[in-house]
């Protein structure tokens, strides 16, 4: 029998599976987030790192396939529901397998074997297409596609599958997201979301009465108090004898400050961007200098700002030799909506770009970045580790058949465990088809022959229904998203496998 504690164990963490597991697939449902502390915000999502990142959680189990959901989405950005509902389909397995007197390592021993033959299996699914520039741009374009079909996105899959796969390509490369600048703006429809392949856009406005246009521009990005530097010294007081002499305090202060501005502008740049604000009297001085002066360049925007720009992000102003300013050859604003912001044209880093999300409301442009930040997560790994492979559930059941042909040459209890495993593998295809309402015993066991037949590409096909040819339709999935989602189900699966008791710690004692 089950241990009481195993049995909570597995329970904890099969409840939590079954939470997300409704969200996996093209027509997965989503999920409303409703906060409990004041105020009680509301997202909607499918995003299974997001959800299990908000559930509140006391089963320990449990929380270490939330950890796995975290690590999957921090690796390769997607596969986070599926990542869960595998690992809560493995200790389901196990759990019957134990219930029938198994030892836990024993299952764990055999889970091992099974996992070896699965991605042995998945290695020879995957397809390479970098060498050939065209074939890779479609299949980035079908990850993308395949990614976004099962959120928001998916009405519009084409147009965002284009945005995303547009701004990964300019990364020629690099994994670094922080090149791509989000901007989310409530209005319009999703289809009006663009992106802005040339330019770099800033969420912020001109300081009043300096240039609104400024060409060849030489920036100076800057993360330095431009307030009028008040007598900083704290704790002490300083007694005057008359008014005139708070006057010469203000105009020393004043003095400080204006030479600081000549310091800056003695660098030769035509724009300041500063990260912290930009009182009057340092801003009236720059505008009378025709410098085009921005403040509050929040701080992933002053460092996006210096990325882009190729400069350097300076807080002394005695060194002008030393500084490198930022060169691009257009500063302009712009409106998106009834908004102005700020374009940045002809930038030296020809690897940014800015995609504008436009939506009805704030839930939607909420949960459209989130979707795009999924796809180009995947798209980013995806050009590094080039390989792909069938979607729609037919790595899986390859996978599966793989372990049952290995489970033959195996003579010892180890086999159950493969066979269990197998069948795990094969609960997937089913939670896809039965979230989208189809009968998916029979879809699964069309599939199942398919796949014995030799057709390994074949796949469910949701929007009709039907088992067809994965590769045909364009339905395919990063060889590396599936690789991390098998490996870390498996481990976490193995993990609370391995647990017979929990056992309170003391709290930790405070130093003396």
């Amino acid at each position: 029998m089950l241990t009481a504690l195993t049995q909570a164990s597995i329970v904890g963490a099969l409840a939590v599976a079954d939470l997300v597991k409704s969200s996996l697939g093209p027509k997965g449902m989503d999920k409303i987030l409703q906060s409990t502390s004041r105020g009680g915000n509301v997202s909607v999502t499918n995003d299974g790192a997001t959800i299990l990142k908000s559930v509140l959680i006391d089963n320990p189990a449990a929380k270490v396939l939330i950890d796995i959901s975290k690590v999957q989405d921090d690796e390769v950005g997607d596969g986070t529901t599926s990542v869960c509902v595998l690992a809560g389909e493995f200790l389901r397995q196990a759990a019957e397998l134990i219930e029938k007197k198994m030892h836990p390592q024993t299952v764990v021993a055999g889970y091992r074997l099974a996992r070896d033959a699965a991605l042995k299996a998945l290695d020879t699914a995957a397809v390479d297409n970098s060498k050939s520039p065209e074939a890779f741009r479609q299949d980035l374009i079908n990850i993308a596609k395949t990614t976004l079909s099962s959120k928001v996105l998916s009405q519009d899959k084409e147009h965002f599958a284009e945005i995303a796969v547009q701004a990964v390509l300019k990364l020629k490369g690099s994994t670094n997201l922080d090149q791509i600048q989000i901007i989310k703006r409530i209005g319009g429809t999703l289809t009006d979301s663009y992106l802005d392949p040339d330019g770099f856009l800033l969420d912020k406005k001109i300081s009043v009465g300096c240039p609104k246009r400024m060409t060849n521009c030489k920036v100076l990005v800057a993360n330095t108090p431009m307030d009028t530097d008040k007598v900083k010294i704290y704790g002490s007081k300083v007694k005057v004898d008359s008014v005139a002499k708070v006057a010469e305090i203000e105009a020393a202060e004043k003095a400080k400050m204006l030479d600081k501005v000549d310091r800056i502008l003695a660098h030769g740049c035509n724009v300041f961007c500063n990260r912290q604000l930009i009182y009057n009297l340092p801003e009236q001085r720059m505008a009378d200098a025709g410098v085009m002066a921005i403040e509050h360049t929040d701080f992933d925007g002053t460092e996006r700002l210096a990325l882009v720009l190729g400069a350097d992000i300076v807080s002394t102003f005695d060194t002008p030799d030393q500084v490198k300013l930022g060169r691009c050859d257009l500063i302009e604003e712009v409106m998106i909506g009834e908004d102005k912001l700020i374009r940045f044209s002809g930038c030296p880093n020809s690897q940014a770009s800015s995609i504008v999300i436009r939506g009805a409301n704030e839930h939607v442009v909420d949960e459209a970045h989130r979707s795009l930040h999924d796809a180009l997560c995947v798209l980013s790994q995806t050009v590094k580790n080039t390989a792909v492979i069938p979607g729609g559930g037919a790595t899986e059941m390859l996978m599966a058949q793989a372990v049952e042909e290995a489970s033959q040459k195996i003579e010892g209890k180890q086999v159950l465990a493969m066979e269990a495993y197998a069948r795990a593998l094969r609960a997937m295809p089913m939670h896809i088809a039965d979230n989208a309402g189809y009968d998916s015993a029979e879809l699964v066991a069309e599939l199942r022959a398919k796949h014995f037949a030799g057709k390994h590409s074949f796949g469910l096909q949701m929007d009709t229904g039907t088992v067809e040819d994965m590769w045909a339709h364009g339905i395919c999935d990063a060889y590396k998203v599936k690789k991390q989602v098998v490996l870390s189900s498996s481990e976490a699966a193995e993990m609370i496998l391995r647990v017979d008791d929990i056992v309170q710690c003391a709290p930790r004692q405070r130093q003396q």
